[in-house]
């Protein structure tokens, strides 16, 4: 199939037949202004697959507009500070981000439930939420307080539990670490005796090899494999809890957004869409591959003990209930998706759970 072909149709689909025949290519070139943006990301551009969907939303509404639109991209740091995206697409220092709304819980923990919180939705339920469940609606009314918008712009799928300097036997071993852990992670762990901090991901390294981190998460065996950290600390854990399919997003300075022709925020919306896809499909693969290499040079793969989950799960139904109490804006989208989330894994648990339960436990017997 022709490439430009393709991409139209794309378009078309994700945003409701903006980008089709109506607006074929010599049409759309004589009638649409050129528009040039710039986009802040929260990562580092050594971080091929979180950077790199940056680049690919970036390419395909160039592709989308015939050229018209576009965007350029800059890595953490490079502009902001990569916990700093969303406040520069706020204030219009940039017109668009690339980030992960729970860096942002210190302004309100609701933002991360945009992303994930600790005990939430595995990747495709939270895409079910967001696109089907009135997820998007819900965290748009709440960011438009901020005078951004957002559309989901890659996943992870269930990331790893951290890495840690020594063994966690019991959840008597969480008292005193030191443990950088994004989201309100750290609110459901602090309870537990972890001192929590957030890093910028470029800056996790150096503090854990300095010992002023005992532990760390980040994202995956991949990520995390061209990071090093396996260098400075052996042991590496799994679940991470708290992201069990975390959302990135695509955030747009909202004055800047509706000024668009509707062709263009279509094009943003098909890009989004196609980069939420894609992103979780390469850190799939490129997971399956990396952690067969981690264990080849000597990473100790460890299960968090169940008294950490059991003791975790009760400090964030703690947590929840205190926040539904005091905070409204919390509530209203955190209501509706635990209702949600109970009904989900409800569907999940008869299909999905008992088939993967199965064929895992056979392929580990060697069957």
């Amino acid at each position: 199939m022709d490439r430009r072909k393709f991409f139209r149709q794309a378009g078309a689909l994700a945003g409701g037949a903006v980008v089709g025949s109506s607006l074929a290519a010599p049409a759309l070139a004589q009638t649409a202004p050129s528009i040039r943006w710039r986009m802040t990301s929260s990562f580092p551009n050594t971080l091929d697959t979180l950077f790199g969907s940056s680049r690919l939303f970036s390419e395909t509404v160039s592709k989308l507009t015939d050229g018209k639109f576009t965007i350029d991209v800059f890595p953490a740091g490079e502009l902001v500070p990569g916990l700093q995206a969303l406040d520069a697409t706020q204030d219009g220092t940039v017109e668009a981000s690339h980030t992960v709304l729970y860096y942002y819980v210190g302004k309100d923990p609701t933002f991360a439930i945009g992303s994930s919180i600790p005990f939430g939705l595995n990747a495709r339920q939270q895409n079910a939420w967001l696109y089907n469940g009135g997820g998007n609606e819900a965290i748009n009314d709440f960011l438009s307080d901020y005078g951004v918008f957002g559309w989901p712009g890659g996943n992870t799928g269930t990331q790893m539990g951290g890495w840690f300097r020594k063994e966690i036997n019991s959840v008597n071993d969480l008292q005193g670490l030191k443990m950088r852990i994004a989201g309100i992670a750290g609110q459901v762990l602090a309870p537990l005796g972890v001192i929590g901090q957030q890093l910028a991901g470029g800056d996790v390294y150096p503090a854990l090899e300095r010992g002023t981190l005992d532990a760390t998460e980040f994202v995956g065996p991949y990520d995390d494999e061209k990071l090093g950290f396996y260098q400075v600390a052996p042991y590496y854990y799994y679940p991470a809890f708290w992201e069990a399919g975390p959302t990135v997003h695509y955030l747009f300075n909202r004055a800047k957004l509706d000024e668009l022709p509707e062709a263009y925020k279509a094009a943003l919306e098909a890009a989004s869409t196609l980069c939420n896809t894609r992103m979780l499909a390469d850190y799939d693969v490129k997971n399956m591959r990396a952690i067969r290499s981690l264990v080849g040079k000597g990473v100790q793969l460890r299960p968090l003990p169940r008294d950490v989950l059991d003791a975790s799960l009760a400090s964030s139904q703690k947590l929840y209930a205190e926040l539904s109490a005091k905070n409204a804006k919390w509530k209203a989208i955190y209501d509706p998706w635990s209702q949600f989330r109970t009904q989900i894994y409800e569907w999940f648990r008869v299909a999905e759970y008992t088939n993967d339960t199965y064929v895992y436990s056979q392929q580990a017997a060697g069957k």
